[in-house]
């Protein structure tokens, strides 16, 4: 190997011209041998592209790809093709003659620079171009539009020579000025990356033509002081400025340009780790010297000062591998270090471990070889990583962890950086939450969510051949997955690749990483579940079709939202049947009662299971299940729950593949959720009323506060109707709900800001049944003695009139309200041909011929939770004050006495005053009919004890 001199030019005592000329020899060297490099691993059609396009950018001429018009700019600074070039040209088009310039010609194109992977160990056959044309300040706008139309020329035409090129047109005085109009790789992260985008420039840039850097002949000890020492080299005419092209040093780079890269990269390594941790490392290292930092560009540049030009060791990868290794050691972690190694080792794809048989060895491959070496790696190891492209679940879960480990410190370091910076310095807040997010959503476990183990570690995990198994245990079912075929029995043998608590839990896992695809044969051992190969198919078959993987990314603005449901599907008894019995004994049931939630006469419920599977906006796959008495209304309340409250609503699927009924479970359930989620849609809270078996479910229906209740049978479903209510909210019922019963008929005919009457006669006894539907829709019910109809609303209506009159004069005037309107309907029964219906009637008349007396009440608050009560009898006063325990038994007394007949017929309280209970507290009125009936009871036993 050449031994070379350190050069140590000192502007302090002088500069010598023929040490710059050297200094210039040995870039250019180093330059040449990358260059040759990069040719090397390129076809004859690529190297053909690299080698022509100075020529092409030098000269303007129609039959050369990339002619636009005579007014391009063209002529590259310095620049004289040679005779072999040339020849090439004629080779390309034969009509083409070079004609030299007489004279001086201008040169508005000042470099062509190569950047990126080309020349360096880590070139592939997948390797794209990225080229600087670096141009004059003094380019008119049209100028520089004809040449970005070259670029673009150019670029289809190095296309269709198998080359993928990017073309960046860059002024280097609005570079150096930290100017940009648009990305100048195709890598590239953004406008905020300027210093470190030029360190990646300097040390990986492949001079092709033109200008050579003014930074090339600056130490890098005086860096610091660029731009005093290259005035000095300009001005005393050390070197021509016709002869430099001036992009800026490195002596400071600003924090918020670590952040921003250590932000691109995360975004970048979700998808591929491998490829993005190097970097990511790198920008750690920085960071952590900030703002004494040593870019990798100054080492290379030291080490070319200090005459050391191999071109292994100058690699900028290895450059990048140096410096990790440095860093690592020096804080003793030798499992990230090791990570870097293998970070490198697939980033360069060189098999080790299977050296080529018919052609020699690359400079890659050798230098591979002499790395791993040194990092002590065996054949063992090399074999395992060479075999990447079948790595299958075992290998990805446990390189998942250490990537995963590596992008979740890199985050938390990025953060803890990001927040020790100034605030001139710090970068987006809402930047790093949504960066935040996107590392949430692609790795972070939580209960439910589909793990994804496959973040670009390897190409393919599906599998040819597995065994599907369902074996219970004591705490509950498992599904289990093994590798292969195995027969009953067999799979006890052997670790399953996963196991899980439900059959879709551990489908949507083979799903969402492709373990199984349409080539898996799988073997089914279903246990004492009822899943057969037909419904597993189907199962699968639906999974694919939903969500068909691999899932498009995650666009920013639903990082900004919280996460919301994009897709859900809803599987129905899956490896279950829910008519078992009937098919074991092959018994077809024959009912007019077909509703899955109240089958037969016995009204079974079809619906026993539901697994739910749900897509959300931050492509989190997440799988819930629900059994039990209560599966579709848990079901159905979560699901309600999460919708959005604006916006669009997810698609709802639902499937069902069980061996009865499936079809009918399938329709009645898609039933209930379009309907369910239509009662959402208003701002206005509703409620839904559902059977199932013979229980009743009061559905509250609110965006994020949907709740179901349980109600064992009618009484209850009574009783939970007449709770107060503080407004009127709709009620919907099921279409299958309270089949026979009036209270449906009542129910469905609700309106707000009425007080509803409803009185039924008892075919042949002397009672009748009233319903009162008030203005919030609250319900009392009760049954009364029926003589004629008037004696039987009368009572009620004259209450009714003074409450509303009681309720009217504590409104205030300011702001009047419509007064509640008191409607009569009755129920007439069903009869042939036609149905039980309503029949709207006048409201009573309060003068009626039998004797009525006025009877009042005022209850007000007593000691402790006791009330003390007055009754007023004709304007007669019988208080609790005065009586006692006996009130009620003197007011009974006094009432018969004023009665001219024997009969005993009930008492009936007339008014009711609860003003001092409630305070400014204004209940509906069933609140009244409650206290009305509880006091009137009272009084009546009263009565019957006299």
């Amino acid at each position: 190997m050449t031994r070379h001199l350190p050069l140590r030019p000192n502007i302090d005592d002088g500069i010598d011209r023929k040490v710059l000329t050297q200094l210039r020899a040995r870039f250019m060297r180093v330059n040449h041998g990358r260059q040759l490099r990069a040719m090397q691993a390129l076809s004859t059609r690529q190297q053909r592209v690299l080698t022509l396009l100075p020529l092409l950018f030098h000269v303007n001429h129609p039959l050369l790809p990339g002619y636009v018009s005579a007014q391009t700019p063209a002529g590259l600074s310095g620049y004289e093709p040679s005779a072999e070039l040339l020849a090439e040209a004629q080779r390309l088009t034969r009509s083409f003659a070079y004609k030299p310039a007489r004279g001086p010609a201008p040169t508005p194109i000042h470099g062509l620079f190569l950047m990126g992977s080309l020349g360096t160990v880590a070139q592939a056959e997948q390797s794209d171009m990225d080229l600087w044309v670096c141009h004059a300040s003094d380019l008119t706008a049209a100028a520089r539009d004809e040449l970005r139309r070259k670029c673009e020329l150019l670029q289809s035409w190095a296309s269709t020579q198998g080359t993928e090129a990017h073309f960046f047109l860059i002024d280097p005085q609005r570079f150096r000025a930290g100017e940009r109009e648009a990305q100048l790789t195709s890598d590239d992260c953004g406008t905020t990356q300027h210093f470190l985008l030029l360190d990646e420039f300097y040390r990986t840039a492949i001079w092709l033509g033109g200008r050579t850097p003014l930074w090339w002949l600056v130490p890098a000890v005086d860096e610091h002081r660029y731009e005093q020492f290259t005035a000095t080299l300009l001005s005393k005419r050390f070197v021509r400025e016709e002869d430099v092209i001036d992009f800026g040093h490195l002596a400071h780079v600003p924090s918020g340009e670590f952040i921003g890269a250590g932000m691109w990269q995360l975004f970048k390594g979700i998808e591929s780790p491998y490829k993005s941790a190097l970097k990511l490392s790198l920008t750690e290292v920085y960071a952590s010297e900030h703002p004494r930092v040593e870019c990798l560009s100054l080492r290379f540049k030291q080490s070319v000062y200090d005459g050391q030009l191999d071109l292994d060791e100058l690699d900028p990868y290895v450059l990048i591998y140096r410096r990790l290794e440095e860093y690592l050691v020096a804080r003793g972690e030798p499992e990230r270090l090791e990570l870097m190694r293998r970070c490198l080792y697939l980033k360069v794809n060189k098999k080790v471990s299977k050296p080529p048989r018919n052609r020699a060895k690359s400079w890659q491959r050798l230098l591979l070889e002499r790395l791993t070496a040194e990092w002590g790696w065996g054949e063992r190891q090399l074999v395992m990583l060479d075999s990447r492209s079948q790595w299958k679940v075992r290998q990805v879960s446990a390189e998942r962890r250490a990537l995963v480990n590596e992008l979740n410190y890199s985050y938390r370091f990025l953060t803890q950086f990001a927040r020790s910076q100034t605030d001139d310095a710090a970068p987006d807040n809402r930047e790093l939450a949504v960066l935040g997010r996107r590392l949430y959503a692609a790795f972070e476990r939580r209960a439910g969510k589909v793990e994804f183990i496959n973040p670009g570690i390897a190409p393919d995990l599906g599998e040819d051949t597995l065994t599907l198994v369902h074996c219970p245990t004591p705490k509950g079912e498992r599904w289990a997955l093994f590798n292969g075929s195995l027969g009953p029995q067999e799979w006890l043998d052997f670790a399953p690749l996963r196991q899980a608590r439900s059959l879709i839990e551990l489908l949507a896992w083979a799903h969402r990483n492709g373990v199984i695809d349409s080539g898996t044969h799988l073997s089914l051992h279903p246990g004492d579940s009822d899943l057969s190969e037909f419904e597993l198919g189907h199962l699968l078959a639906s999974l694919n079709q939903a969500l068909p993987m691999p899932l498009d990314s995650i666009a920013e603005s639903a990082l900004l939202r919280a996460r919301q449901p994009a897709q859900v599907m809803l599987l129905v008894n899956v490896g279950i049947d829910p008519l078992k019995q009937h098919s074991q004994m092959n018994v077809h049931m024959t009912s007019e009662r077909t509703d899955p939630l109240g089958y037969s006469g016995v009204r079974e419920n079809l619906v026993l299971t539901l697994d739910q599977i749900t897509l959300n906006s931050w492509n989190e796959l997440l799988v819930d299940r629900y059994d039990g008495a209560n599966a579709l209304l848990d079901c159905l309340t979560d699901l309600l729950n999460a919708l959005p409250t604006h916006g669009e609503r997810p698609s709802v699927r639902v499937h069902c593949f069980c061996r009865n009924r499936a079809a009918a479970i399938v329709e009645r359930v898609e039933e209930l959720v379009r309907e369910l989620i239509a009662g959402l849609v208003s701002d206005q809270r509703q409620r839904y009323l559902l059977q199932i078996t013979r229980r009743y479910h009061m559905l509250e229906l609110a965006p994020g506060e949907v709740r179901h209740t349980t109600l064992d049978d009618l009484p209850a479903l009574l009783e939970h109707l007449a709770q107060d209510r503080a407004e009127y909210n709709p009620l919907r019922l099921d279409r299958n709900v309270l089949e026979g019963e009036d209270l449906a008929l009542i129910l469905n005919a609700s309106r707000p800001a009425c007080i509803q009457v409803f009185y039924r006669l008892q075919e042949g006894e002397p009672q009748a049944q009233i319903t009162v539907l008030d203005e919030h829709g609250a319900v009392w019910r009760t049954q009364a003695p029926f003589h004629d109809e008037a004696s039987l609303l009368a009572p009620l209506q004259r209450f009714l009139q003074s409450l509303l009159y009681r309720r009217n004069a504590a409104l205030t005037l300011e702001s009047p309200q419509a007064p509640l309107e008191i409607v009569y309907q009755q129920l007439q029964p069903a009869a042939p041909l036609r149905a039980q219906r309503l029949e709207l009637r006048p409201a009573p008349l309060t003068q009626v011929s039998q004797p009525f007396y006025d009877v009042q009440a005022i209850v007000e608050p007593g000691s402790g939770q006791r009330a003390y009560i007055s009754l007023y009898c004709n304007h007669r006063e019988f208080s609790e004050l005065e009586y006692g325990d006996s009130l009620f038994s003197n007011v009974a007394r006094h009432i018969l006495a004023l009665r001219s007949e024997a009969e005993r017929y009930p008492c009936y309280i007339t008014d009711l005053d609860l003003s001092a209970l409630l305070g400014d507290r204004q209940p509906s009125v069933v609140h009244y009919l409650r206290y009305k009936a509880s006091l009137e009871e009272a009084l009546n036993n009263a009565l019957r004890a006299l």
